[in-house]
């Protein structure tokens, strides 16, 4: 927590909200609706912790104007509670100021531009014709390959790798381990054996995206592989060469996109969901987690893959019926005709 202390009515003015019981309520800090003390903000979205809501012992919380009927405390009124608890919470993130400078650890090419309002941190690698705009950051351990732009603003927390052509636009935060512009899987089968086919393409990230932790992004074959702007990606995620990632779509730990998918705008991808190569999916598609996409989708809405969970015998039973479905629709239409 940052140590700094606001009021009910300092968080009402400077957020837009509605205010219900004490203005001088003092936050210095938040916390769940079970955790939180007298001097923590909470919040209430999901309906299932209403019940939470007469026990706990939050100065404040924010919540919807229709939960706050009732409530004896004081509250903080808003349309969408977790968008404002995100809001409120960032005054609590401590972030230290970027130190201009490169560490003297650093390696920078003779031939890449640094800002000189860019931090290069310790053990940083910068290749030959890379550029590192105004006020970007990049921590310990991060290697920029060549023809490289990392754009004003940007975060490369540590150990970030960009490998070769991969540009980043404003404001992209990327979490350690993560690396970008790598080989895409790209491969000809001659005589027997493999022959590389050489990625000659890059990557383009557009601003305001952030790429969790061990999280993979492949350099495309001829043209770049494409986060367009405001794309969020979890921990652990695999991006394959080519992609197309639509502005203010979110993809959670463990999915992965094959080569020369297309995912559309304001799309959602559950944990561990995976999209086969060369699909499109259009805007505003749902798709919930563990589900695997075999085909395109053309129309927006919620998808889904697999079998729900069972006690084993009972799965076991049902995956041996599986291979007797395509026997048994065939009996039902012979009955029919």
């Amino acid at each position: 927590m940052s140590g700094e202390r606001f009021t009910a009515a300092d968080l009402a003015v400077r957020f837009g909200l509605g205010l219900r019981g004490d203005p001088d309520t003092a936050v210095a800090g938040v916390a769940t609706l079970a955790g939180a003390g007298p001097d923590r903000l909470a919040f209430l979205a999901n309906p299932k912790y209403r019940g939470q809501l007469a026990h706990t012992r939050a100065g404040v919380v924010v919540m919807r104007e229709d939960d706050a009927a009732g409530y004896a405390g004081t509250a903080l009124l808003a349309p969408d509670p977790y968008v404002a608890f995100a809001k409120i919470a960032a005054l609590f993130e401590p972030r230290p100021a970027p130190a201009p400078g490169i560490h003297p650890s650093a390696v920078v090419d003779p031939g890449a531009q640094v800002d000189p309002s860019a931090q290069v941190g310790p053990f940083v690698a910068i290749g030959a014709r890379s550029r590192i705009e105004a006020g970007a950051v990049l921590g310990p351990g991060c290697v920029v390959g060549e023809d490289c732009v990392v754009g004003a603003g940007s975060v490369l927390v540590a150990r970030v790798t960009l490998v070769t052509r991969v540009r980043l636009g404003r404001r992209v935060l990327v979490h350690p381990g993560a690396v970008l512009g790598a080989d895409g899987f790209g491969l000809a089968m001659e005589g027997g054996h493999w022959l590389k086919v050489p990625q000659l393409g890059g990557v383009t990230v557009g601003d305001d995206c952030e790429i969790g932790a061990n999280t993979t992004i492949d350099r495309g074959a001829l043209e770049d592989t494409v986060l367009e702007e405001d794309v969020r990606l979890d921990n652990q995620i695999q991006i394959g060469h080519n992609v197309r990632i639509g502005a203010h779509t979110a993809m959670a730990g463990c999915s992965a996109v094959a080569g020369s998918a297309r995912i559309g705008r304001y799309c959602l991808i559950g944990g561990g969901a995976g999209v086969l190569g060369h699909l499109e999916l259009c805007d505003r598609v749902v798709v919930t987690a563990m589900s695997l996409v075999t085909h395109s989708i053309r129309e927006p809405g919620e998808y889904s893959s697999g079998t729900p969970l069972m006690d084993n015998r009972s799965w076991r039973k049902n995956a041996a019926r599986f291979k007797q479905l395509d026997a048994l629709a065939r009996r039902l239409r012979l009955t029919r005709d």
